[in-house]
């Protein structure tokens, strides 16, 4: 079921009875404020990057793969049984803008309010998944080859 999380009206309702499932694979989305592209400045890609890759964020979850774009940021993310998903988002967010902010505070606000998730279904591959994650700097033109874009990693690399 895909869900969006954000400020308009009627959003509440899409998350009225929404539970997080421990053990489920989400693909999760979330945009940069105003979609500003803060993220083609390499050094704050890397703030942000370094903070994804945090393990002291993922105590319960695991993030199976990422990519880091100029204005948003995909997740492929295995629910733990501690977490709710928004909490785990909230903080992912929280924690990346109060790097990047404290590094580069010109920029402002560094995330969009909401998410997008979706929760990969049985009969869905997780390795699709994440190639077609991973490959999002390849179909936008910022790399020839997906290990040609520095902000990304995936499990199974």
């Amino acid at each position: 079921m895909d869900t969006t999380t954000s400020p308009t009206p009627g959003s509440a309702a899409l998350r009225r009875g929404r539970t997080s499932i421990a053990g489920q694979h989400y693909l999760v989305t979330f945009t940069t404020a105003r979609r500003t592209p803060h993220f083609a400045d390499a050094d704050v890609a890397m703030c942000a990057a370094r903070v994804v890759e945090d393990t002291r964020l993922w105590v319960d979850a695991r993030l199976l793969a990422w990519v880091l774009m100029p204005d948003h940021w995909h997740g492929l993310i295995e629910l733990g049984a501690r977490d709710d998903l928004s909490g785990l988002v909230q903080r992912l967010k929280a924690n990346t803008a109060r790097c990047v902010s404290a590094a580069h505070p010109a920029i402002g606000r560094v995330w969009e309010k909401g998410y997008h998730d979706h929760a990969l279904r049985t009969e869905e591959s997780l390795a699709d998944a994440a190639r077609y994650l991973v490959m999002n700097p390849v179909r936008a033109g910022l790399a020839g080859h997906v290990g040609d874009y520095p902000f990304w990693d995936a499990v199974w690399v």
